[in-house]
This record gives structure tokens, sequence and C-alpha cells, in this order.
């Protein structure tokens, strides 16, 4: 199932200082949590790019089909000036993405949400899954024409996904099953995880 105008960035540039080691690498069920990420993002378009500072360390673990995008900011910077950099590289209307640590992603509930895209209005320019801390904005879809918006927010000093989309239109996407968004940030996560799959 693909949209045509849909492409999709994984961003693997965190310092996994929670984990202590790096969580793009650690394996979950046979394979790691980045390629498991990437896998998944390719049953909803065939341009899947990765935004890191280190494209060559992973570069032998994400499917052929993926591109990788090399990040040039410095790390630690935070999600928001690699999703500003990989989105410049962008032509589809629309870009999924996702964090390299959402082991409980299924390619069903995206390709579920894909199907709203072409019935979101105009005003939106994103779709996006909300918890109880606000919007989880590491996993759904922005317009890519929300770039000098994003980049204007950068270049005032903005840092926070969640302040620069308080100021934006953005519609919520219904999670039947929050599990689909837990991310893997420390040990005890990790070890919680293995024991229920």
């Amino acid at each position: 199932m693909q949209y045509l105008s849909l492409s999709a960035i994984i961003l693997a540039g965190g310092q996994s200082s929670r984990m202590g080691r790096d969580k793009a690498l650690i394996a979950f069920q046979g394979i790691t949590l980045l390629g498991r990420v990437a896998q998944v993002a390719l049953n909803c378009t065939e341009e899947v790019y990765v935004v890191t500072p280190w494209p060559e360390r992973y570069q032998d673990i994400l499917p052929d089909a993926c591109h990788l995008i090399e990040e040039v900011s410095l790390p630690g910077q935070g999600p928001l000036i690699g999703f500003a950099q990989g989105l410049a590289y962008m032509k589809t209307d629309w870009v999924l993405l996702l964090a390299c640590d959402l082991p409980q992603l299924q390619v069903e509930v995206l390709q579920t949400w894909v199907t709203r895209l072409e019935e979101t209005t105009e005003e939106y320019i994103a779709l996006l899954p909300r918890q109880t801390k606000g919007w989880e904005p590491l996993c759904g879809f922005y317009r890519r024409r929300c770039l000098p918006i994003l980049n204007e927010f950068i270049n005032q000093g903005g840092r926070s996904f969640q302040r620069w989309l308080a100021e934006q239109p953005v519609q919520e996407l219904p999670v039947n099953d929050a599990q689909v968004l837990f991310n893997c940030n420390t040990p005890a996560e990790l070890d919680l995880l293995n024991r229920e799959n």
C-alpha cells in the first residue's frame, strides 16, 4: 500500500544517554531497532531516509532501499534540528517522521494512518498522535511545506517540538493501542520489552 506523495524520515541522532549505549543498534527479536523501524517505513513508502550524524555507523544494518542523510548540526541539539535538515531533502507532499527506537511500531497502524492523509484539509501542517504529555512528534506525518515556518522557529532559537507544534494547526491521529508509540529509553524499559515479547 502506498501513498504517491509520501516519504519517510527516521531520526537516529540521539545520544542514548539514559540507555548507556546506542539505542539504534540494540537488537530486538533478532533485528536492530533502527533496522526494524526502517522495514516498517518501507511498507508505507519506497522513499525512506535516515538522518544521523553517524551515517557510517548505520549503513550496514539498513535495508538497501534506505538512504542516509548526514546531520551536520552538533549531536545533542535535539530532534527538531535533524528533522529540519532531513525535510529540506524531501520532494513529497507528506513526510512520515519516525524515531529510531519504536520497537512496537506496526505496519498496519501506519498504513491505516496513511489513508487519512488525502482527507486532511489544507490548514493542517501535521497529523500526529497525542499523549498526556502532548503531541507525539516522532511518530506521525508532516506536510513538506511546513519547512519555512520550522526554520523560522529554529532560527529564533526554538528547539522544542512541543513548543513549535503548540503554535501550529495539527490534526490528531487516533491511537487504539498506545504500545505502538512506546520508545525504549532505559535498560529497565528494554528488559521489560524483552520479557513481554
